[in-house]
């Protein structure tokens, strides 16, 4: 019978049926005595599975060393400022473009001029930088107001939209008055200069091209002024206005 195979005088698990000696002839059994153990999923030979939790385990005390009060004997606090400081150093980099100029204040105080490309400066709050626009060509109208950049790409010509007679009336040499409207074009050619020399520079341009024309119009009579020494007032106007902002430093041109 199937369920009854042990022999005359064998005790239980020992005659050769199933629940006998195993198949191969022997190795380990059950505790009960039955056949051998159970096999894991993996084929013999491979290796065991890491257990993860241990390695989880072991990362959450590597950090906890490298923080305040970790087993590193102090050092976790030190790398944590020398963190802080590195992060603080990284912020001095900037960049100047091609048409601007960094200009490095130095607790609010001009120090230095960049030019463009990649430069460092001294974090905040010690330093800080600008960078205006130095290529950029200026317009101040003296005299009218001309229309909106846009307004005058789209029509080819420079369109006078409102008139300014307290800047465009003049006295010539001989006693008459004139009406001369006029633009000065102008850019920055050292921009720390410029944006610590006067408090509006833009006002100063205008403020000293109105003077100085005045006082070659006073200086010429009507009839050349308003022809053939057109060209000679234009050169004396932007050597006298240059001369004059020369003297707040050689900020425009």
């Amino acid at each position: 019978m199937p369920w009854n195979s042990n022999g005359p005088g064998q005790g239980p698990g020992q005659g050769p049926g199933p629940w006998g000696v195993p198949p191969s002839g022997g190795g380990p059994r059950r505790p009960n005595g039955g056949g051998p153990p159970p096999r894991g999923p993996w084929p013999p030979g491979m290796p065991p599975v890491p257990d993860l939790d241990a390695a989880i385990a072991a990362a959450q005390a590597w950090v906890r060393r490298l923080l305040p009060g970790g087993g590193m004997g102090g050092r976790g606090p030190l790398i944590g400022v020398i963190v802080l400081l590195a992060i603080w150093l990284g912020t001095g980099f900037y960049r100047v473009q091609p048409d601007e100029q960094g200009v490095v204040l130095r607790f609010g105080a001009f120090t230095r001029t960049t030019p463009p490309g990649l430069n460092y400066h001294l974090p905040w709050p010690v330093e800080s930088v600008m960078v205006p626009a130095v290529t950029r060509i200026n317009r101040i109208d003296i005299g009218y107001r001309s229309a909106p950049m846009d307004m005058r790409q789209a029509n080819g010509s420079d369109i006078p939209v409102q008139q300014v007679q307290q800047e465009s009336m003049m006295l010539t040499g001989d006693e008459n008055i004139i009406d001369i409207n006029f633009a000065v074009f102008w850019h920055i050619s050292n921009a720390g200069e410029f944006l610590f020399s006067t408090r509006n520079p833009a006002q100063t341009v205008k403020s000293a091209a109105e003077s100085v024309m005045r006082e070659v119009i006073g200086s010429t009579p009507i009839q050349p002024a308003l022809a053939e020494a057109r060209a000679r007032i234009e050169a004396a106007v932007l050597s006298g206005t240059q001369a004059i902002l020369t003297q707040y430093k050689p900020a425009w041109k």
